[in-house]
């Protein structure tokens, strides 16, 4: 077995407990641990309990945290933020470990599609052995950006498709006599979804004591849609001049409806445009053979 396969093959075996920490959602605290936090009597050998951990634990995720945290600080500054506010947008909650998590995993995969570059083309030239894993590399480093931007826009899609019904529900309780915070808690626990999870994480900050005005515009920050933010001016807007807030939603409500429409109507108008490709490249060549087809063998018998 030539050596760069073998090099290869331990790579991509290497990388799959990698990649598993990279993805896991959160951090799991060992069961040694959380028996021990119960009482301070039971944690007297700390190096016992270290050593109880997986060998995951203890070597590989340490060490890809270090290579995230290299990767971090040696990134733009704007690539950061623009990768940080990709996470945002598709939910997650941020911090410094996640960053590291997420330039680990881009590490991983760069690498390997290096290596892999460098054996696809064992025997070409090194120069084209070399451009391959350059594009291969660069391509692994930006899959976890791709995923992250994907994965933002399409919660930012369901939220403002979640907003119409959500909206109305709040302003019925409203309009039956519920307060504000009380219609939202309603309308969250009888919803699912990415924007009863944010109302959810609002009313517990609220909770807090963070004031109500402050928290709408950091869940209109968080998911960054339009309507939302609409919706959350016009709730600030009505706290600060005393306009009866059960109004404001019920002329909140029927924009947004109306947008809701409008958007509909124009998906619809696209359809005709989007259908000629299919057409064009599909069915017209098809048609063409069947019609055409005989015409040109008895043309051809003839000749």
């Amino acid at each position: 077995m030539p050596v760069q396969v073998f090099i290869a093959a331990l790579a991509v075996s290497a990388s799959i407990p990698i990649l598993w920490w990279s993805l896991a959602s959160n951090r799991t605290r060992s069961k040694a641990i959380d028996k021990g936090s119960q009482t301070s009597e039971n944690v007297t050998n700390t190096r016992q309990l270290v050593l109880e951990k997986g060998a995951g634990q203890r070597v590989v995720a340490p060490a890809m945290r270090s290579v995230g945290a290299r990767i971090v600080q040696v990134s733009p500054v704007g690539w950061t933020e623009s990768l940080r506010r990709h996470l945002v947008l598709g939910g997650s909650r941020v911090d410094s470990y996640a960053l590291e998590r997420v330039f680990a995993l881009k590490f991983v995969l760069g690498t390997v599609g290096f290596l892999l570059g460098f054996v696809a083309l064992s025997g070409s030239t090194t120069t084209r052995r070399l451009a391959l894993s350059l594009v291969l590399a660069v391509a692994g480093f930006m899959i976890p950006d791709a995923i992250a931007a994907r994965r933002g826009r399409k919660r930012q899609e369901q939220i403002q498709l979640e907003m119409p019904d959500t909206l109305d529900q709040v302003t019925m309780s409203v309009e039956a006599g519920i307060g504000f915070e009380a219609a939202l808690a309603r309308t969250a626990r009888t919803g699912e979804g990415p924007l009863a999870a944010e109302i959810n994480r609002t009313l517990r900050e609220i909770q807090l004591g963070i004031p109500r005005d402050e928290a709408l515009r950091k869940m209109a920050d968080r998911t960054d849609v339009s309507d939302l933010d609409s919706f959350v001016l016009a709730v600030v807007q009505s706290e600060e001049y005393g306009i009866p807030i059960g109004k404001v939603l019920r002329v909140q409500s029927d924009e947004l409806r109306d947008k809701r429409r409008q958007r509909a109507e124009e998906r619809a108008l696209k359809i005709p445009v989007l259908l000629i490709f299919p057409l064009v490249f599909c069915i017209f060549p098809a048609m063409f053979i069947v019609l055409l087809g005989p015409a040109a063998i008895s043309i051809m018998d003839t000749l």
